[in-house]
């Protein structure tokens, strides 16, 4: 391993975010990459149509490192008896569930419940601290959990993310060691820097962007050649004369 991509390994958990089922094994046989997640639109542009069949089927290899799958009801109690599905899987299951449904109402009550009962989670789609601060409460002194921020795309509506990742990571070593902050929606490698520096433990991010680790240590001259190369390659490539 690279002393770049060990120095990023040892300060926060890397996490591969997708359902490519071929993709989801090969980042589970990388050992640098210490778990992964998924959702229901990761899943419909992977093509899942049989949820249950998907999931289980990749359980079967993927049986060590911590995997998120989330529900899909949009009631409470919906979401409470696929939960309890769900954290039947596997013991490296997180169940993962929305700080909201759709309606925005908000599911503390399911949290706190299943969190209290032993079940690990995965807290996701949270934007704000108010969210974060409720949802820490609900967990602290029950299940290992994840919350999930979204950092990413907090800062595709121009809005930094910083602020919150760091007031969060407060916020998670106050409900104890067991709840982890995750970054999540990552975009490009620096934002794993960016996470490690505002205290998170944990970031998930698409496959081609952890593919990106490989080019560690670059110089900015060692960027420059390779962009110009590639100019120069691809314009051969193409035949263009002036």
């Amino acid at each position: 391993m690279k002393p770049e991509l060990s120095r990023l390994a040892s300060q926060i958990k890397l996490f591969s975010d997708g359902a490519d089922e071929k993709t989801l094994y090969e980042m589970n046989d990388t050992p640098w990459i210490a778990g992964m997640t998924t959702n229901p639109s990761l899943m419909r542009k992977a093509g899942v149509t049989d949820y249950r069949g998907f999931a289980k089927k990749v359980l079967e290899k993927i049986r060590e490192k911590p995997i998120s799958f989330e529900v899909f009801a949009d009631d409470l109690a919906g979401m409470k008896s696929q939960a309890d599905e769900i954290k039947t899987w596997g013991k490296n299951v997180y169940v993962k569930i929305p700080v909201v449904n759709s309606e925005g109402k908000s599911t503390q009550s399911i949290v706190r419940e299943l969190s209290q009962a032993g079940v690990k989670l995965n807290i996701t789609a949270l934007f704000t601290f108010e969210q974060v601060l409720e949802t820490c409460q609900s967990l602290k002194g029950g299940a290992p959990s994840l919350v999930s921020i979204f950092a990413g795309r907090l800062a595709d509506s121009g809005i930094d993310p910083l602020p919150l990742a760091t007031a969060s990571a407060a916020a998670c070593a106050w409900a104890g060691p067991d709840v982890e902050l995750l970054w999540a929606s990552t975009r490009e490698v620096y934002n794993i820097q960016q996470a490690i520096d505002t205290g998170c433990k944990v970031i998930t991010a698409p496959a081609d962007v952890l593919k990106k680790l490989s080019g560690l240590g670059k110089t900015p001259m060692d960027l420059c050649l390779d962009t110009v190369r590639t100019f120069k390659s691809d314009s051969i490539a193409s035949g263009f004369a002036l």
